[in-house]
């Protein structure tokens, strides 16, 4: 039960009757569950921000809301109907068809390898956001150890070792064709990039988009991805602890795609054993947590270079995410890992790049060569199929071996696919990507690539630009 005494709750304005304070959506405002003994410490913590503070009310074992104004009870009612026993709302919906498999593509026909590689980079999803970001100080206290642009932002408790870790993450391509998975990929997909900095996933929060609930197709699709999102919390403990639901989002009757956008928090015990994308250094082993890949239904690969939105969303294995997280956050947290970087929209080969463009941020020209094992269904598949629940980490040589010994105690498939290389002597852009047998291509084109896009949209000049700088690279 509940026992509130709406005397004492902070109001903006005089003359609130109990039920303006009740029902008042006021916005910044957040109700506490603390303990007794630990008001007045509380208290302390908001009056030295100049936030309100208030004790408003308690819990109790009547299992009842007892409202008190004036002196008077105001309201008293039983808490059992709002919450074990509240009437579910039954709209009509309908469940969206699955789409069938893909037949795997015969690779005689796939581009370039680099030439792919640097059309993804350029697109609106792949492309550098830092347009957005710089414009905003994101280094506020100079708490923030782990700025935008990986695979989650870390920001220190202030003057302790410790760091929360934020991300934000849907792909609403794969809600589109398959609401449950799609739904559960965007829980895995949060809980794979705060793993990748090694924080523990704590909470989510969900923003729900989509469009006209009366429309039995889209009802559906909210169904489904929460059904999904819910499978999927469960299997990682990880809850929800809020969130909100935009309906109507709609130009001219057609709907956005279904847009479950999840906000995840992890907690980082200490900073010094934080893990980031970017690659430390040359002759550095690199390994992929995962399957191999292959999955080009609904990828950015499929979209972007094959011009076609086909076929089922990529499986999502909840026991394996679980599995392969736990034991990349182990290994991160023994220091044998020295980058890490969650695989996503683009596949293997576009992560790759992000961590050697993650280097070149922080000022080290770092390149890497990978080879496609002879046993890959596609070379493509390989290098840009979005399969779920997989990493890829650079970690020093001599760690390289006992870290796979113990993935295979752990049953988390870990393959050795390459290592990082150096500067080429005498080279004109300093390090490479290279895919043993295909193109190779230097980080400071891919860079050049990477950036263009989103400058020279907001500056109205269309993707012509970066366009026109894809094909001078090329």
């Amino acid at each position: 039960g509940i026992e509130l005494d709406l005397d004492t709750v902070p109001v903006r304005e005089s003359g609130m009757t109990p039920y303006e304070i009740m029902l008042s959506e006021s916005q910044e405002r957040m109700l506490m569950v603390i303990r007794p003994d630990a008001a007045d410490e509380a208290r302390a913590v908001f009056e030295r921000w100049g936030v309100d503070f208030a004790v408003v009310g308690r819990v109790t074992e009547t299992g009842r809301l007892v409202l008190r104004a004036g002196g008077a009870v105001v309201g008293d009612l039983p808490v059992r109907p709002l919450v074990d026993e509240a009437p579910i709302y039954e709209r009509p919906y309908e469940v969206t068809p699955r789409p069938g498999p893909l037949a795997v593509a015969p690779d005689g026909d796939a581009p370039d390898a680099m030439a792919a590689l640097q059309r993804l980079l350029a697109a609106p999803d792949l492309c550098s956001k830092r347009w957005i970001w710089e414009q905003y100080d994101h280094m506020v206290m100079a708490d923030t150890v782990q700025p935008p642009g990986g695979d989650a932002a870390v920001v220190r408790v202030h003057g302790t070792r410790k760091g929360l870790a934020l991300t934000a993450d849907c792909t609403p391509r794969y809600c589109a064709a398959d609401p449950a998975s799609g739904g559960a990929q965007a829980v895995a997909e949060a809980w794979r990039n705060l793993t990748a900095v090694g924080a523990r996933p704590l909470a989510i929060t969900d923003c729900l988009n989509f469009g006209n609930p009366e429309r039995a197709h889209v009802m559906g699709q909210f169904a489904g991805c929460i059904e999904g999102m819910a499978e999927a919390c469960r299997a990682l403990e990880f809850p929800v602890v809020s969130g909100n639901v935009s309906f109507y989002n709609e130009t001219e009757g057609a709907g956005i795609l279904p847009t479950p956008q999840i906000g995840g928090l992890g907690l980082i015990a200490d900073i010094e054993r934080m893990c980031d994308p970017a690659f430390r250094a040359a002759d550095e082993a690199l390994l992929l947590v995962g399957d191999g890949g292959g999955h080009l239904a609904r990828s950015l690969y499929q979209r972007e270079i094959e011009g076609r939105e086909e076929g089922p969303a990529p499986a999502v294995d909840l026991a394996a995410e679980r599995r392969h997280g736990d034991f990349v956050r182990r290994q991160i947290e023994s220091g044998r890992i020295s980058a890490c970087h969650d695989i996503s929209d683009g596949g293997l080969l576009v992560a790759l790049a992000e961590m050697a463009l993650a280097a070149l941020d922080a000022g080290r020209t770092i390149g890497a060569r990978i080879a496609v094992p002879a046993d890959a269904p596609s070379v493509a598949g390989w290098l840009f199929g979005e399969d779920q629940a997989r990493y890829l980490l650079s970690a020093p040589a001599a760690h390289a071996e006992a870290l796979v010994a113990e993935a295979e105690s752990a049953g988390v498939p870990v393959s050795a696919i390459g290592s990082t290389t150096g500067a080429a002597l005498g080279a004109t852009d300093g390090a490479a990507l290279t895919v043993e047998g295909a193109s190779a291509i230097s980080i400071a084109a891919l860079r050049r690539i990477h950036e263009a896009w989103l400058p020279a949209y907001m500056a109205g000049e269309a993707g012509s630009s970066a366009e026109a700088t894809i094909r001078d690279s090329v």
